[in-house]
């Protein structure tokens, strides 16, 4: 009888093993969060893709999508290269995700030698446009009157965040036939920082986006001079903000900002398949549209991981040709 029960007890433990150890190593297991979710921001809080990455993870909270905690983490050092560089060489089990715009991907292979091919994309989900505020403190009437004045010898500052606001810069000196020297450019590690200054007259203008800035408009605290469109917004409360044409002899111009999120590039694709399908539920429900698109004026452009990739390494692709450092 003892031999019996001994023999029985082995049994049942081994039974246990398979099944604790089989469910890991079942390749067909679905993926399930087991762990908290580092969510790396690389750029300060309250700017754009701060804004963004909380109400995601908002909306995912609110809907009871995922059970684990979501910890967003800003690391800014470098402008945002040194966390996405962490991040394209985390060992990841499905626990990592990273917001990543058209302006972190534009300076990150300008710079450095890190690609998208580095990442696993998990979705992209909408597409912003950029604004150009004035404070209070900006003493010129009309944009138009502050480009004359640049070319005219007084210094003109503008002031933005890195990537996307860089680059419309780099457009506006184009059209406009100024110097950098006429009309400064300002970065800053996030739009909240660039907004800062322009509050504390420190610098003329702001290139900016909706979501960060909605608040000091509806405050007064600054205005929308010019929205960078080829046509105005359609509602809200920068429909009667006019486009570069209307208030300057220049043509219009504009750069739009795609806002998505990718992974490191060793998680598993069954997580990358299970994030995508976390951040489609968002994307389709009434609280991305109403606490997120409408309230920050962004369009819906949700994509899934595979197409975010190839929508991801075609943009990288065109502007390194643009560049000059096609690979």
């Amino acid at each position: 009888m003892k031999k019996f029960k001994t023999l029985m007890a082995l049994s049942i433990g081994a039974t246990l093993l398979v099944g604790c150890g089989g469910a890991e190593e079942n390749p067909n297991a679905p993926f399930l969060p087991s762990d908290d979710i580092d969510w790396i921001v690389t750029s300060s809080p309250g700017g754009g893709s701060d804004i963004y990455t909380r109400v995601i993870t908002d909306i995912i909270k609110q809907k009871g999508l995922v059970e684990e905690n979501f910890l967003i983490n800003n690391q800014t050092d470098g402008g945002g290269e040194v966390g996405r560089l962490r991040v394209s060489q985390e060992k990841d089990d499905g626990h990592m995700l990273l917001t990543f715009n058209s302006g972190d991907l534009t300076p990150m292979v300008q710079n450095t030698s890190n690609r998208v091919e580095n990442f696993k994309p998990i979705a992209i989900m909408a597409v912003d446009s950029q604004i150009l505020l004035e404070g209070v403190n900006t003493e010129y009437e009309t944009f138009q009157d502050a480009l004359d004045a640049a070319a005219n010898g007084t210094s003109i500052i503008i002031g933005g965040s890195k990537g996307d606001d860089i680059a419309l810069y780099e457009e506006l000196l184009e059209v406009s036939g100024l110097e950098k020297s006429q009309l400064t450019y300002m970065m800053f590690d996030a739009t909240s920082e660039a907004l800062t200054s322009l509050l504390g007259g420190h610098i003329d203008y702001c290139i900016s986006k909706p979501a960060a800035s909605m608040q000091y408009i509806e405050s007064g605290d600054a205005e929308a001079a010019v929205a960078f469109k080829t046509q105005r917004f359609s509602s809200g409360i920068l429909a009667d903000v006019p486009i570069l044409s209307e208030v300057t002899d220049l043509e219009d111009i504009e750069s739009s900002v795609w806002r998505g999120i990718v992974a490191p590039g060793n998680m598993p694709d069954k997580a990358v398949a299970y994030w995508s399908d976390i951040m489609r539920q968002v994307s389709e429900s009434e609280e991305w549209k109403t606490q997120y698109l409408d309230k920050n004026v962004l369009e819906s452009f949700y994509l899934p991981a595979d197409e975010a990739k190839a929508y991801m390494t075609e943009y990288q692709n065109d502007y390194l040709e643009q560049i000059g450092k096609a690979e």
